[in-house]
């Protein structure tokens, strides 16, 4: 898990086990012992994650987090609040502020791990994207109409950064675009439900169970179809996969039940974050998204219509 991780907890036996955790993980550690000593290291620091005590003395958890998300620059920035405090209302707190990540204390190795690393993973998605933007911006803007289908999940990261390339604001839209996809195929076309991505990711095995999933003969002509085209200032995409559907509803706001998971706000988040409006159908095996699309530079009328297919493998 290559990365910058800032530790901050006001007790230094607390930051001794944490290191000891993740010794064996590729990310660096850095530490702080209090919030306001947290707070002057994110101003000169680039970090790609926070693991926060949420009950310190002087400057606590609460108040680093607000203040982070005060700022521009950290309000993206994934939080992980570790605390001895789990009662309804004091998660619920933290998840209006934005606190999709708990720990509750004491905790497993194994739990650690498994949330540093969903958290983590926000980061990764946004300089893969970042990278793959720049590969798209110069065209897809002029796009009117396009449709494609696609399997795997390193094809939906193409395609979300494609797409997103279309919006006026693509690193947001892309971390939510990246989000709707891959629901499609893993719990979509797959039919990986909640608790076992939660097993399969506090177990490191995910990514092999998609792999070896892909690869069985029912699902090797299983695809996602995604239809996109503009209407009026919005670029709406829709999104239809070929599985059995799941129950949506709950997912649409983050529940505390699910802050201790490693997964389960991908949803919540690209509808909060990325999308002027998403929306399930049916069962659930199709998605609206409605996305602010890029305007178009110096032209005097609507640009012409840019079909686009593409095929997975």
């Amino acid at each position: 898990m290559s990365a910058r991780l800032l530790v901050v907890d006001d007790e230094e036996l607390n930051r001794e086990i944490i290191q000891e955790y993740l010794e064996d993980e590729d990310c660096e550690l850095i530490e702080a012992e209090s919030g306001e000593q947290a707070l002057a290291l994110l101003e000169t620091g680039d970090f790609d994650a926070v693991l926060l005590d949420r009950m310190m003395p002087g400057l606590d958890g609460t108040e680093v987090l607000q203040r982070m998300k005060q700022d521009s620059r950290l309000a993206d920035l994934p939080v992980i609040f570790q605390t001895a405090a789990a009662a309804h209302e004091q998660v619920a707190e933290g998840l209006r502020m934005g606190a999709y990540y708990y720990l509750t204390k004491p905790y497993h190795r194994d739990a650690l791990v498994a949330v540093v690393e969903a958290a983590l993973q926000i980061g990764r998605e946004r300089r893969e994207l970042a990278h793959q933007l720049s590969e798209y911006s110069g065209v897809m803007h002029l796009v009117e109409e396009a449709r494609y289908r696609f399997r795997t999940l390193q094809e939906a990261r193409a395609l979300a950064a494609a797409l997103a390339a279309a919006c006026e604001e693509p690193q947001r839209a892309g971390l939510g675009l990246v989000e709707v996809l891959i629901n499609a195929v893993e719990h979509g076309n797959l039919g990986i439900e909640f608790e076992e991505k939660a097993q399969l990711l506090n177990s490191g095995r995910w990514q092999s169970e998609v792999d070896a999933r892909l690869a069985r003969p029912e699902n090797l002509n299983k695809f996602v179809q995604v239809h996109a085209h503009r209407d009026g200032t919005e670029l709406v995409i829709h999104i239809k996969d070929q599985g059995n559907g799941f129950d949506w509803k709950q997912f649409l706001a983050m529940d505390e039940k699910r802050a201790f998971y490693p997964n389960g706000r991908g949803i919540t988040l690209a509808r909060e974050i990325a999308f002027n409006a998403l929306q399930y159908r049916g069962c659930g095996n199709e998605v609206e998204v409605r996305v602010t699309a890029a305007r178009v530079l110096g032209a005097k009328a609507r640009p012409a219509a840019v079909v686009a297919r593409a095929k997975g493998a």
